[in-house]
């Protein structure tokens, strides 16, 4: 180590030191001491680093310090979970947590657990109760099934199933159907770890109702469909439908159990979206068990819900790993909110936002498009914005390859790259995650809520502050 480098090294002010510094004092005024003097302690530490990398330039100065703490102080102060805006246009975006919830939804989750509730006591007997029964009687009512029960996901509910009622046994199902989904999910690895044994028949494209027939044994537990929730195999192609599979069980003395992946409560074909399987359909065709998600189509919270005969659900309940999957009180407050809108099915589409996005029209959206090119034009009146029509989709493994026609404010940046831009607004206060076509910024108004508009835009001008020496308010700003 060089004598110029011992020296910047010495010149680096002690904590303490720091910490006598107007501004720091006005920070210990409204955060934590400890806060405070682990970002001093770190802003130091990257100084010391810099200048063992010979980066320093001649030194470094309190005001470069304390910028320094500033952002961790930042850093530190934002939650890692936080809210974002998807202007992605993909209504159910797994990594932005697909469904938001609906209004009821999160008033029943503030009005709920910001206290004590009734999770598993019962306040007429004054007993204990079952948390199961909160949900079982609204899910049975609008479904007509003859029980209900929910756990964590749709994944955990295919384990239930299977290691309930085939563990040690075969379950036979169409080679079409091997599902794999995001996380490495795959049905077969499942079925092992359930202790089922997969019995697979038919063709990857083609599979006949005799090709089950044919290998139903002894050993035979289950017939089970799966849906092919983000993927379709189209063309030359067959496959049978759960009607003629719940025959086939009846006949045979087997269970007929229908994975339907994301499931709907309603006919999608009336309200002008595209189909996918029902889930009264296939109680309706005489389905045993029936599973799916209720973060996906439903618009719900993240859960997997099983309905179907009385006696399964017993069954299925009285399993050990029914603890290790069960939910909790936010998603049980939270699940039960947005199913009371599907007593009518207007309302559901109107009251849910994953419902109310799919089923806007591409005029809606143009004029809520028009309004914030308008915003964003008044925000930066430097840059230019454009409405345009464009194309996004369902996704969270719904209604695969269907496009939703839409429309988007497109925005390419004078004088900064796109990829920058794009980072800048994620990192903005509030963050937005936009998608990049032909090399412009395009912002969704099919997945752009009206709650989104003013933080959006205020989103998207703070990407253009680049004034190191404008004076900055306090520590709430965004550091960029």
């Amino acid at each position: 180590m060089n004598a110029d480098t011992q020296n910047l090294l010495r010149s680096l002010p002690s904590v303490s030191a720091l910490l006598e510094q107007e501004e720091v004092r006005d920070w210990l005024s409204g955060l934590p001491r400890s806060t405070v003097v682990a970002a001093l302690q770190t802003a130091l530490t990257e100084a010391r680093q810099t200048i063992l990398d010979g980066k320093s330039n001649g030194g470094l100065d309190v005001h470069d310090l304390l910028r320094r703490c500033e952002e961790e102080i930042v850093r530190r102060s934002t939650p890692s979970l936080r809210r974002v805006i998807n202007a992605t246009g993909v209504v159910l975006h797994t990594g932005l947590g697909r469904a938001p919830l609906c209004d009821s939804a999160i008033e029943a989750i503030v009005e709920a657990a910001s206290g004590y509730c009734n999770l598993e006591f019962d306040l007429s007997s004054g007993q204990r109760g079952q948390r199961r029964d909160h949900i079982a009687n609204v899910l049975t009512t609008i479904t007509g099934a003859e029980a209900a029960t929910v756990v964590n996901n749709n994944a955990a509910a295919t384990v239930l199933i299977l290691g309930t009622f085939a563990a040690g046994r075969e379950a036979i199902v169409s080679r079409g159907q091997l599902i794999e989904i995001g996380g490495s999910f795959r049905l077969p690895d499942i079925m092992r770890a359930s202790g089922a044994t997969l019995r697979e028949v038919g063709t990857t494209n083609r599979t006949r109702l005799s090709d089950y027939e044919k290998a139903i044994g002894e050993n035979t537990a289950m017939l089970l469909r799966v849906h092919t929730s983000n993927y379709r195999v189209v063309g030359f192609t067959a496959e049978v439908g759960i009607d003629e599979l719940v025959g086939l069980a009846r006949k045979r003395n087997l269970i007929a159990v229908d994975d339907l992946g994301s499931g709907v409560l309603f006919d999608p074909k009336e309200v002008g979206l595209p189909d996918e399987p029902n889930v009264k359909a296939s109680l309706a065709a005489g389905a045993d068990l029936v599973c799916f998600s209720g973060d996906k189509l439903l618009g719900g919270p993240q859960c997997g819900i099983i309905l179907g005969k009385k006696s399964l659900i017993a069954q299925i309940e009285s399993n050990p790993l029914m603890r290790a999957f069960r939910v909790d009180k936010m998603t049980l407050l939270a699940l039960e909110a947005t199913l009371r809108h599907y007593h009518d099915t207007e309302d559901a589409l109107v009251s849910v936002p994953t419902l109310s996005m799919l089923k806007a029209t591409p005029d809606e959206l143009a004029n809520r498009a028009r309004s914030l090119q308008e915003q964003l034009q008044e925000a930066l009146p430097g840059e230019h914005f454009y409405v345009c029509s464009d194309v996004g989709f369902a996704g969270g493994g719904s209604m695969p390859g269907q496009e939703l026609p839409t429309v988007v404010v497109q925005w390419r940046p004078a004088g900064e790259s796109v990829d920058a831009v794009m980072a800048a607004l994620r990192q903005a206060e509030t963050p937005v995650v936009a998608r990049v076509r032909d090399e412009t910024i395009c912002f969704d108004l099919r997945t752009i809520r009206p709650v989104d508009i003013e933080p959006l835009v205020s989103s998207v001008g703070a990407t253009m502050w680049q004034d190191e020496d404008e004076p900055r308010d306090g520590i709430a700003l965004p550091i960029l």
